[in-house]
């Protein structure tokens, strides 16, 4: 079953296609190459930052913990302490902000 996108979407990945290849300007490859070369590693990229931001929020409310080891980078777990009000927030009877 293939899924029509949206005009916006549309934009989206032509846009992206187009970054990618003005950041590499001798890039060439096949429909499957664009998609997991290049368009994964841009929105990868950009998820980082998105799930970056998440996390801080996560932490500023205490739902998650984050161990910190030398030499390793910071792993994040739940708070079991907070495991009533996740419940809650996932039903969406709790605002997260």
């Amino acid at each position: 079953m293939s899924r029509e996108m949206s005009a916006a979407e549309e934009v989206e990945v032509v846009r992206a296609i187009l970054r990618y290849l003005e950041e590499n300007t001798g890039a060439k490859d096949t429909l499957e190459g664009i998609a997991q070369w290049w368009l994964l590693r841009e929105w990868s990229k950009r998820k980082i930052v998105e799930v970056e931001g998440a996390v801080s929020l996560l932490l500023s409310k205490d739902l998650i913990v984050e161990t910190r080891r030398d030499g390793v980078q910071p792993y994040y777990r739940i708070n079991h302490e907070k495991r009533e009000e996740i419940a809650r927030i996932l039903k969406d009877e709790s605002p997260i902000l």
